[in-house]
């Protein structure tokens, strides 16, 4: 139950901060707003890492190029966001977002990728992803 109200919460958060993006891009551009957000967003995390402190800097070696790669992919999905948002609207955007991030999870989880447990994908899951798009569809007529 927690990891689904913290799913609920992130999903809202998303949506917030990239309609927050949106107007602050309008003031002082795209780039400038995903750098204000990716810098914000460094001093939150580092301001709860002090007090959390669930790791160890040591521990950073063994991670993988890729994956601690994560904030420069999240500089590109702040840009994505805001531009979506300025063109297509709010609805459209994050429709088209979640649509994105079924698909690929979607992959992730059929083949294992990145090394997860890979899931048996069955009729339901992919009846599931074509109504979710068949839905934003309806919602952009």
């Amino acid at each position: 139950m927690r990891g689904i109200l913290f799913a609920i919460a992130g999903g809202a958060f998303i949506t917030l901060q990239s309609v927050a993006n949106a107007r602050i891009s309008e003031g002082i551009g795209s780039w400038q707003a995903a750098t204000i957000t990716q810098l914000t967003g460094f001093v939150t995390a580092f301001i709860i890492f002090m007090f959390v402190r669930d790791g160890k800097w040591q521990d950073l070696k063994q991670v993988k190029p890729w994956y601690a790669a994560g904030g420069a992919l999240a500089a590109v999905i702040i840009f994505g966001n805001i531009v979506a948002i300025q063109q297509i609207g709010v609805t459209m955007a994050v429709s088209g977002v979640l649509i994105a991030q079924l698909i690929i999870t979607f992959l992730i989880d059929s083949t294992g990728a990145f090394g997860v447990v890979k899931q048996k994908m069955r009729l339901p899951q992919f009846i599931g992803i074509g109504m979710m798009i068949i839905g934003v569809i309806i919602l952009g007529i």
